[in-house]
């Protein structure tokens, strides 16, 4: 990566292309290469670190939410809700060991919507309440390589407009005239803090909001 913090370190992203695909996440982040693959294939993804040299960070970007009520829940949705947001990162930090050197770091991403409770935020809020939990044992079980969790609000991404639609831009300004920044939180802003959290060796365990003071107001 390009970032002056992280000169000469390289970092692997899994899951950074969902929603703008490959070759655009490639050129954006500078990256050396690429590699398409699902990774909640275990197999697959296990064949992906056995062929990787030693590196430094590894940053799990959070699939999109699942939102149902209960009795409209898909659970094939639910299981690969499930499977994107608990198992691969398990899964992440086992194959990490042995290729992430001492100091290095795992970042993952999971947000803040789902601590409101609601209809059809049954399975986001109980994922969103694991994350955390998550997040501190893997910081013990695999040290000294490092595990902290990104949780951002609403960030103004092409997966947000795919959720609100004509609804984006009225957000967008509900969000300018509420939050304590003035400003709506960008995709930049969550790179920069997990930038910080690769490059700061004494963060491990932690999770951060990153959500433009959204849980003042």
């Amino acid at each position: 990566m390009s970032e002056p913090q992280l000169a000469g370190q390289t970092v692997v992203v899994i899951g950074g292309s969902a929603g703008i695909g490959l070759e655009a996440a490639a050129r954006d982040v500078g990256a050396v290469s690429t590699a398409a693959f699902d990774a909640n294939d275990g197999d697959r993804l296990e064949r992906f670190f056995d062929d990787l040299p030693q590196i430094d960070h590894v940053m799990v970007s959070g699939g999109g939410p699942y939102y149902a009520p209960l009795a409209e829940m898909d659970f094939a949705e639910v299981r690969a809700d499930v499977e994107r947001h608990l198992v691969l990162p398990m899964r992440v930090a086992r194959l990490a060991t042995g290729k992430v050197r001492p100091g290095g770091s795992l970042v993952f991403i999971s947000g803040t919507g789902g601590r409101r409770r609601g209809m059809g935020l049954t399975l986001i809020g109980a994922l969103t309440a694991a994350a955390p939990a998550l997040t501190e044992n893997l910081a013990v079980e695999i040290a000294p390589i490092r595990v902290n969790l990104v949780a951002p609000g609403f960030v103004d991404t092409g997966l947000s407009a795919s959720l609100l639609g004509e609804g984006l831009d009225a957000r967008r300004q509900e969000l300018r005239d509420r939050l304590p920044i003035r400003r709506v939180v960008g995709p930049e802003d969550v790179a920069a803090l997990s930038v910080h959290l690769m490059s700061n060796t004494a963060l491990t365990g932690g999770t951060y909001d990153i959500d433009g003071g959204q849980k003042l107001v």
